[in-house]
């Protein structure tokens, strides 16, 4: 499976910046930020002295790739007062037979030291891995560019190795340092691993929603949330006291404005899976009947999906041995 192209207009926010569409506007702020040595020397792709001309070029090339869904580029901004700064640009190469993207991002001089590079790459990759079929993003930086080391490291990247690439300013090849983000290392961020006996035990509930032409509904689990990007079967944390039956329909209402009767929920199997920090207890119910039309209502996306194609979607490791019982079972 691949994801569709996302919008054109797609526009990413922080504290202090947006993240945002290159525009044509852009290029004279553009060339004189990047048009500096100390700028170009640690960027591998571009030439110095940078030609103006070469901005505009760039520019018009980045909306083509984001229509195609290879690449996504944006101008990285903040404000003084009610005025808008060009600040930098970052951006991702897709490679979708790894699912993988890398990661490349400057900011100008101007701006260093103010971890408005780190606050605008972890923002980005946050958003790749819970919106685009990713499992992971890498990035590299020059052996003696300790600083941009430092953003990734800030930004939850972990170190992997090293390498040679090619510098076109500085000529020749240099020696760089590796580096990746995952899905598990967003979601470890901040988090200390726990002893197996001190492991919470976490009660959810599921349920696989099935239409009339036997397919199964999808949910893909948003930005800002554990796991972001994986897609899992409708559903959540059961309230204290509350049974599973129950949890289901104020979960499914909730999340997907359906009424749901509990006569109509059948029991059909359970997932056990121990996670880093708590053992999660899933059991999974099918419903066939429901009232309304499901609409994402708290910003997730949704898949109707025919159950011979549930593996083409990475799902969490708890609900991944329920994907082959409810395909033979439908």
């Amino acid at each position: 499976m691949r994801d569709k192209p996302i919008d054109s207009s797609l526009t990413l926010t922080t504290e202090r910046l947006t993240l945002r569409p290159l525009r044509a506007a852009d290029a004279d702020d553009l060339h004189r930020l990047v048009n500096d040595w100390a700028v170009v020397r640690m960027l591998s792709a571009l030439p110095f002295p940078y030609p103006r001309e070469l901005a505009d070029e760039w520019i018009a090339s980045t909306e083509q790739r984001q229509r195609e869904g290879t690449e996504y580029h944006f101008a990285i901004t903040g404000h003084e007062g009610a005025t808008e700064m060009l600040i930098g640009a970052a951006g991702l190469k897709l490679h979708p037979e790894q699912r993988s993207a890398d990661l490349g991002y400057w900011v100008g001089r101007r701006f260093w030291g103010h971890g408005v590079a780190t606050e605008a790459t972890r923002k980005l990759s946050a958003w790749a891995l819970a919106n685009l079929d990713l499992d992971r993003i890498d990035a590299s930086v020059i052996e003696d560019n300790e600083a941009s080391a430092q953003v990734l490291l800030r930004a939850g990247f972990s170190q992997t190795g090293s390498g040679t690439g090619q510098f076109r300013a500085r000529g020749g090849t240099h020696p760089i340092r590796l580096f990746r983000l995952t899905r598990d290392d967003v979601s470890r961020a901040g988090e200390t691993a726990l002893e197996p006996a001190e492991k919470p035990l976490l009660l959810v509930a599921a349920c696989a929603l099935i239409d009339a032409d036997g397919r199964v509904l999808l949910a893909r689990r948003p930005e800002g949330k554990k796991m972001a990007g994986l897609w899992e079967f409708p559903g959540g944390k059961m309230d204290p006291g509350e049974t599973p039956e129950a949890a289901i329909i104020r979960e499914l209402h909730e999340e997907l404005g359906i009424d749901v009767a509990a006569s109509c929920l059948a029991p059909f199997a359970f997932a056990s899976h121990a996670y880093e920090r708590f053992h999660l207890l899933m059991p999974l119910f099918l419903c066939r009947r429901w009232k309304n039309i499901p609409t994402a209502r708290e910003g997730q996306a949704l898949a109707w999906v025919r159950p011979e194609r549930l593996h083409e979607y990475k799902m969490p490791p708890a609900d991944l041995p329920l994907v082959p019982l409810l395909r033979d079972f439908l």
